[in-house]
């Protein structure tokens, strides 16, 4: 484990760039992708030695009946509080092997109609928010079933079992190539890393079947945290065993990854001042495109927010890029722990930032990556819940083969309080999309506050690390 460790950090080191405002760490562009190859190609190896018995998807939704579920709410609240059993070590659990919690799903597009009117979108391609519900969903029945063993085919009642599992974030979602509706999609995944209460999982999306070698369409990140029951603590989970290289090294991968993303929280520029390079990036912007007068905004609508134009296009102001959806939670979605499905959150956050964008852009759009997700607490069934879209970042890369536009795009998930009005953030979810075909019209997104500016410099970072990933993966 130690060797392996050690030969993933030669493969992945760590830069430090350091200027007057402090440390900035972070990871280089051929590492991630170095990251992505590696684990690609030992994910397919892992698959080959999972159980085809045992690979079917625990089902994340709901076993009880809503009425069931409000009858125990009420019988818990006025009952005394039973005391939970005493926590259990690591130690005490049994250790798993990768492929033990390795599940898979196939949805044959290519060979059922039926299914593809299901998923089908308005130009005839997939719907990628409704395949994200079942990424989402993926990783949830990966993570039980890590804890429960390959061979457990329901999940049961989450008090029963004394433990449940959220997602804390998805760190990225990327498409490495374009969805093949003519073709059948297989998702799958495992669980590559554990730590004491948490657990870091890897997806993929394949095109299968037609005669056609298998493709990976799309590879992503889920970090996993167990929580106890009864006192909603941490839970230790299952420790990984590594019996081979492949998962010696996946492992040594997951671990890296897990520093990598508490590396990239402490320079978050909700905690630590932009670098001087991006102080200099944004003043130059501001002093380029910032002078320009808005017009009146009342309407709130593209066709009046141009901030400005000029030989280099359209100007407009970040905050009349602004899109919102509110809606009531109902209990048709949700999830095994009686809250709101995160997989549905996700969807809804993916559909309306395609709007916005869509919108801003004006033109067919392609996914691209998520870019990062979020999840700060549960919505809960019956809230009302106000998602917010705003474009943070716009670029027009230059060269042959270079997309039209880049768009970055921030949704916020909101919990309204009805009697107070007061709103509390749930989730935060990044994407990035890019016009498709045709020639874009030139539009940058500008920034009018010192909020609006940090969002602007946070979405700067994503499309630059996104953009030269794509950049070298293409090459």
């Amino acid at each position: 484990m130690r060797l392996a460790l050690q030969r993933a950090r030669q493969l992945h080191t760590t830069r430090v760039v350091r200027d007057g405002l402090g440390a900035l760490v972070s990871r280089s562009v051929v590492e991630e992708n170095q990251d992505v190859s590696a684990v690609d190609g030992l994910m397919k190896i892992i698959r080959l030695r999972a159980n085809p018995a045992y690979n079917a998807v625990f089902p994340m939704r709901a076993p009880i009946l809503w009425s069931e579920a409000l009858l125990n709410a009420e019988r818990k609240s006025s009952s005394p509080e039973i005391p939970s059993p005493p926590p259990q070590s690591q130690g005490d659990l049994d250790p798993r092997h990768m492929y033990d919690s390795y599940s898979e799903l196939i949805l044959p597009f290519g060979s059922s109609t039926q299914l593809m009117e299901e998923y089908t979108n308005a130009s005839g391609g997939i719907r990628t928010g409704k395949l994200m519900e079942h990424l989402d969903s993926l990783a949830g029945s990966i993570s039980y079933k890590h804890m429960l063993g390959p061979t457990v085919q329901t999940l049961g009642r989450i008090q029963e079992r004394g433990f449940y599992l959220v997602t804390a974030s998805v760190d990225r979602l990327d498409m490495l190539a374009p969805l093949n509706p003519a073709r059948d999609l297989r998702i799958s995944g495992h669980v590559i890393y554990t730590g004491r209460s948490s657990m870091e999982v890897a997806v993929r999306m394949e095109s299968v079947g037609m005669g056609q070698p298998d493709e990976t369409v799309l590879l992503g990140r889920f970090s996993m945290v167990c929580r106890d029951a009864h006192t909603h603590k941490a839970r230790p989970v299952n420790p990984l065993i590594t019996s081979t290289p492949e998962e010696r090294n996946l492992h040594a991968i997951g671990e890296l990854l897990k520093q990598r993303r508490a590396s990239s929280a402490l320079r978050s520029l909700s905690l630590v001042p932009p670098s001087s390079a991006e102080a200099e990036s944004l003043h130059s912007f501001y002093l380029r495109y910032g002078q320009y007068g808005g017009r009146g905004q009342s309407d709130r609508t593209y066709s009046s927010n141009i901030a400005g134009e000029s030989e280099e296009g359209e100007k407009v102001w970040m905050g009349d890029t602004t899109l919102e959806k509110c809606m009531v939670m109902f209990p048709q979605e949700r999830n095994v722990h009686q809250k709101v499905f995160g997989g549905y959150l996700m969807r809804l956050a993916y559909e309306l930032g395609f709007t916005n964008t869509s919108i801003f852009t004006r033109g067919p759009v392609r996914f691209l990556s998520l870019d990062g997700i979020s999840f700060a607490r549960p919505v809960p069934i019956g809230s009302i819940l106000r998602l917010t879209s705003q474009i943070l970042h716009t670029s027009t890369p230059r060269g042959p083969g270079a997309w039209p536009m880049l768009v970055h795009v921030g949704v916020k998930a909101n919990v309204v309080d009805v009697k107070t009005g007061s709103e509390q953030t749930t989730n935060d979810f990044r994407f990035t999309w890019c016009r498709d075909v045709g020639e874009a019209i030139p539009r940058k997104v500008v920034p009018k506050t010192y909020k609006e500016a940090m969002l602007w410099l946070e979405g700067k970072r994503a499309l630059e690390l996104g953009d030269e990933i794509r950049g070298l993966r293409q090459g």
